[in-house]
């Protein structure tokens, strides 16, 4: 490799590093020579190559599979797991598009107290007591992970049954809470974030993929009152949100 000396190595040995790449000489899935041959190959430290190799990581290149070595990553294109986030409304209740989303685990429930940015959005005083429920979801046809949360303030469930029994399915928190409360309206927005480690460990995600976050409020239809807070994350690499988006929210629609 010629060396350019106003240019710092590590980012040198990145360039020929991803014209490997890029070329196909290293083929996507493909393993990555090791540091001691890379650093034979273009006559560096081996500090240099670990850095250069970590900056191709930052980039999505390239990936570390744990006692196996480091593997260019696969960034073709394959099915994507879609996860509907349409509510129906039914004469009997809320029904949902499961999408082939089933649950990875059991749900785990426990209690705890209302965080600060929680509580402002369910216009509720930080530290009052609540229900965490942690459901993992798994897209059958492509293995991709999702974490769903609820927070459910008790002053919102109590004399419900969700009270005695947090962990029932969501269309059957939203029929208790209609059924305490009156008819439900939902507010939903979408954010993007790179994951912790635990998440990525959770959610078996590469190196670089960030975390696709939707949020979903709760509110009673009447009165506009936070009853329950959710949150959904899964990996964006090949993963989407999909809405249908209709005017009104009459019986038999889906909101």
């Amino acid at each position: 490799m010629a060396v350019i000396k106003t240019e710092a190595l590590y980012k040198q040995v990145a360039n020929e590093m991803r014209n490997s790449i890029t070329s196909g000489e290293w083929p996507p899935g493909s393993k990555v020579p090791t540091e001691e041959q890379l650093s034979a190959l273009y006559e560096v430290s081996r500090p240099t190559v670990r850095q250069a190799a970590a900056a191709l990581r930052t980039e999505g290149l390239l990936d570390i599979r744990q006692g196996k070595g480091t593997y260019v990553r696969d960034r073709s294109t394959g099915a994507a797991a879609i996860m509907n986030r349409n509510i129906t409304r039914t004469a009997t209740g809320y029904a949902f598009d499961a999408d082939a989303w089933t649950q990875a685990e059991e749900p785990t429930s426990v209690r705890l107290r209302i965080d600060p940015d929680s509580a402002a959005l369910l216009d509720i005083a930080p530290g009052e007591a609540a229900y965490g429920i942690e459901r993992p979801l798994i897209h059958q046809p492509t293995g991709t992970r999702a974490l769903h949360r609820m927070i459910l303030p008790m002053e919102r469930i109590t004399g419900t049954p969700l009270a005695k029994k947090p962990t029932i399915q969501v269309s059957d928190v939203f029929a208790a809470l209609a059924a305490a409360h009156g008819e439900l309206e939902w507010h939903e927005t979408v954010d993007a974030r790179m994951p912790h480690p635990d998440e990525r460990a959770s959610l078996h995600l590469p190196e670089a993929v960030p975390l696709l976050i939707a949020q979903r409020l709760t509110l009673t239809e009447a009165d506009q009152r936070p009853l329950t807070l959710e949150t959904t994350s899964l990996g964006a690499g090949r993963a989407r949100f999909a809405y249908t988006i209709q005017a009104g929210g009459a019986v038999g629609e889906q909101l």
